[in-house]
């Protein structure tokens, strides 16, 4: 039976992927930086770094998740955040990838980020052969270990597949998708019905079942693809879809996005403005028409089974 080590399985991508795994007729290696209840078997490896010792998670594995990073941080409190994303997700990811190849293993899958190829798109979606365009130091260092994966992958033969999904929602979500989760819930009216906007999301259930694709398919190694739910949404349609599944009429005000604009400034959180009023869409053709890839899951199913998540851990 094949072994495949998952990093970050503690995670709520992590959790959903491992479920995924072990149905498929796979040992799961669950690797996390520190014991974690409920993980009785789980391997800790320690922080992640260009020191991290692999060689105990690694034995017997014959391909690897890489899912552990220092992901983007709405409040940051380093003093050089480059340099404390780098530390984790590049020289951390160099570390793994070296270790892996050293130890035979065939391939890795890295789950990256759309933030490589940037934060807003305009008249057409991100495709895998647009120029990258990383504009913080979350989607630089990202895009950096992607370079150093495949440089790794041409020296050593590992066989590298990466994975850019933009915004990632299901059971366990947290940052933005769960404070909006929560104002929906809650039935607190939002400005947002005025916005005219495309984005696109995947649900953990649809990204574990393109993870498990690129692990097995032959013609992945080399590659590049970006995923989602391919059910592109406004803001305000992503409103009503999360107030039906949480059984809650939503409640949208159409205000002028200027005096939005405006009101977002002077409380210092237009960043927060700019990601709910502006497109980011994904073109996932390639995986699709490469891998037979289909999202499992439809856009109302995962909103529904993330709604259910929501309400239980409220009961």
């Amino acid at each position: 039976m094949e072994t495949v080590l998952v990093t970050g399985a503690n995670g709520f991508i992590g959790w959903a992927l491992c479920g995924v795994l072990a149905a498929s007729g796979r040992r799961v290696r669950k690797a996390v930086r520190m014991p974690v209840p409920g993980l009785p078997d789980a391997v800790v490896v320690g922080d992640i770094g260009p020191d991290t010792d692999w060689r105990t998670a690694l034995e017997g594995v014959s391909g690897v998740v890489h899912l552990a990073a220092r992901t983007h941080v709405l409040r940051e409190t380093a003093t050089d955040p480059l340099a404390a994303y780098r530390k984790i997700n590049v020289s951390g990811t160099e570390r793994l990838a070296r270790s892996a190849a050293a130890g035979g293993i065939r391939r890795l899958v890295i789950v990256s980020s759309v933030k490589v190829s940037g934060e807003r798109t305009e008249e057409r979606p991100f495709t895998e052969d647009g120029a990258p365009r990383p504009e913080d130091a979350y989607g630089v260092s990202k895009w950096e270990a992607e370079q150093a994966l495949f440089r790794i992958a041409a020296e050593t033969g590992l066989e590298l597949v990466v994975l850019r999904p933009p915004l990632v929602y299901g059971p366990g979500v947290k940052g933005n998708f769960l404070r909006l989760m929560n104002l929906v819930a809650r039935g607190v009216p939002l400005p947002l019905g005025a916005v005219d906007n495309r984005r696109s999301l995947i649900y953990t259930g649809n990204l574990a079942g393109a993870i498990v694709k690129a692990l097995d398919a032959p013609q992945a190694a080399g590659r590049t693809y970006l995923v989602s739910d391919g059910e592109d949404v406004s803001t305000p349609d992503l409103v009503r879809g999360l107030a039906r599944a949480l059984g809650v009429k939503p409640r949208l005000l159409s205000l002028p996005l200027s005096a939005l604009d405006r009101g977002a400034r002077l409380a210092g959180r237009r960043a927060e403005f700019v990601r709910l009023t502006s497109s980011l869409q994904v073109d996932s053709s390639r995986i699709r028409r490469e891998l037979d890839w289909r999202p499992p899951f439809t856009l109302a199913q995962g909103l529904e089974l993330t709604a259910k998540w929501y309400h239980a851990r409220s009961a």
